[in-house]
């Protein structure tokens, strides 16, 4: 096996990719524990519990796959989830120790630097690029838009350090003799990135099977020598995969908890053609009003090139065209940038009726669970490979060519320099929590509740406690995906667990102030659902919204609260 030998710049090149990962996160850094990302503190709180429950497993022998102590009684699907359990288990110990806050700015920060460098390790290592031309392109693909994005509380998919070397791998399928050993390494590293982030596992397939075709078109003679070894070695990887995760998945699709389809229609959250030369939000250029009306949300500015920038992925595409291997990287970015794009056009926020390919394949299995426009993350990472290698072929070009090239590089990239992400402080816990008083309060087998109850978007708060606590105590509903009410069949994808009158009027209460009727029969149902959550006490966190009407609520439910260790509390007593 050849060695690989490190250089002085691959150290500067690291060290560049550190620093900038770093500046990125830098405001998270100041309080991790404290802080939460401004663009989606929700997305932030549910990897909180991912890496809480990662905790539990370690420390407290939980199971892998269920988690018992969150949505209680019912509890949750860890695969059906996001769970990054190849992340969140061996950090474990940072968590533990140090906060769950600590490991995911960890996480963010190396999943940024640490998706560069693979790039660059790929790009100058095995495809034979210079370092120069790989540092350039691999930023792109690191620290674009796109993946700056989606670091604002998605630490899946800034976490892409393991696909570079899939693609690499794939590649090599092609060589004689690697039909065993390299689809077995490929197939190890599938399941690696199946416990990372099967979603951009399957754009990265998608891809690749959409290069693959375009290049056995137009390179008929290769795809003829190398279709044998190569297929077979792509089924000795699938069934290393398929036999290292079938549990899991059948776990994920099957199990207790599994759904099916997303509690949004995934088609209406596509690309917008007009963010192509736009920019992003946290980008050195961007404009926070106009992005707003190109994307979805901070966390979705999948493509936003920049005029220049857009220039300059159209110029390298021109200047690669002839070579066969890069004009299929270009069809297959071009192809998954359509697909973002749904299955009709949008135009500067306005719904077009041009139809596009994507309808064709809309409704397909594990299709129907993407949001659509996170296919452009895939021609942000083609846009860098194909930028590595114009920079590469820009050499041969004339003294002047060469110029208007670098300085159209300039324009390109200077403005697309990433911004920190915002923060917020999040509501400091009370010594009730921090000091474990309650502990005294809550036995064996019965859960703590906050109010508002912890749930997407209203009970944030609450899930983040309990999450920084690494769920030493239970604790009913909260942010993660299940099924709708599987109670009454409805096994369609939500954002929480199936509602009840009390979680359905606190939310009303929180979202509008609007008081329910204090009924007999009301403050019945309250207190019966309580006893479904098998709650011991309950806690309300001060300074919330519409708070007062809150207490009055649980005043009139529970009786008069206890001020113990900064908060008030109530006591429910057991059915027994």
């Amino acid at each position: 096996m050849e060695r690989v030998r490190w250089k002085r710049a691959d150290l500067w090149v690291l060290l560049g990719f550190v620093v900038m990962a770093v500046w990125v996160t830098s405001r998270l850094w100041l309080d991790p524990n404290g802080r939460v990302l401004a663009g989606n503190d929700d997305d932030h709180g549910i990897f909180l519990f991912m890496l809480a429950h990662a905790e539990r497993v370690v420390f407290d022998g939980a199971s892998l796959l269920y988690e018992n102590r969150f949505n209680v009684p019912v509890g949750v699907n860890m695969m059906a989830n996001t769970s990054i359990l190849a992340l969140a288990i061996p950090l474990a110990p940072i968590t533990h120790f140090f906060g769950g806050g600590v490991t995911v700015v960890l996480l963010i920060t190396f999943g940024l630097g640490g998706t560069a460098f693979a790039w660059y390790w790929v790009l100058s290592r095995h495809l034979g690029r210079t370092r120069l031309a790989a540092g350039i392109g691999a930023a792109f693909c690191g620290f674009g838009p796109a993946m700056i994005s989606h670091a604002n509380g998605h630490v899946n998919f800034v976490s892409n350090y393991v696909l570079p070397f899939i693609v690499w791998q794939v590649l090599r399928l092609r060589e004689p003799g690697r039909v065993v050993r390299g689809g077995v390494i490929l197939g190890l590293l599938i399941v690696l990135q199946i416990f990372i982030n099967e979603e951009a596992l399957l754009f990265v397939a998608m891809t690749l099977g959409i290069f693959a075709v375009s290049y056995a078109l137009m390179a008929r003679d290769e795809a003829r020598r190398v279709w044998k070894h190569f297929t077979a070695g792509l089924a000795v990887a699938a069934a290393t995969s398929g036999v290292l995760t079938a549990y899991p998945l059948w776990i994920q699709f099957m199990g207790k908890g599994s759904y099916h389809g997303q509690p949004f229609e995934p088609s209406k959250i596509v690309t917008d053609l007009a963010s192509l030369p736009a920019f992003a939000r946290l980008s050195l250029a961007g404009i926070t009003k106009v992005t707003e009306v190109l994307s979805l949300s901070e966390t979705e500015d999948n493509t936003f090139y920049g005029p220049f920038g857009l220039l300059m992925i159209v110029v390298s595409i021109m200047m690669l065209w002839r070579s066969p291997a890069m004009r299929a990287t270009a069809i297959a970015g071009i192809a998954m940038l359509v697909v973002s794009m749904g299955p009709e056009l949008r135009l500067v926020g306005v719904k077009t009726d041009v139809p596009l390919p994507f309808a064709l394949i809309a409704h397909l299995p594990v299709i129907d669970l993407v949001s659509v426009t996170r296919f452009a993350m895939v021609p942000s990472m083609v846009a860098g490979v194909l930028l590595a290698f114009a920079i590469d072929r820009i050499g041969s070009y004339p003294t002047k060519t060469r110029k208007r090239f670098w300085i159209g590089m300039t324009l390109a990239l200077v403005p697309l320099f990433p911004l920190p992400l915002p923060v917020v402080s999040g509501a400091p816990q009370p010594e009730f929590l921090t000091k474990g008083i309650w502990r005294q309060y809550v036995p064996e087998g019965r859960t703590l509740v906050t109010v508002p109850l912890p749930d997407v978007t209203s009970g944030r708060t609450g899930q983040r406690w309990a999450a920084l606590n690494n769920l030493d105590y239970a604790t009913p509903r909260g942010y993660f995906m299940g099924p709708a009410n599987a109670r009454k069949g409805d096994n369609t994808g939500s954002w929480s667990a199936a509602p009840r009158y009390t979680s359905r009027m606190f939310r009303t209460l929180g979202d509008t102030g609007n008081m329910p009727m204090l009924t007999e029969e009301n403050l019945e149902k309250i207190r019966k659902d309580f006893r479904y959550w098998r709650t011991a006490v309950v806690v309300l966190v001060p300074k919330t919204k519409h708070g007062n009407k809150m207490r009055t609520v649980l005043v009139s439910a529970l009786g008069k609260p206890q001020l113990v260790g900064g908060v008030e509390i109530w006591q429910v007593p057991s059915e027994g």
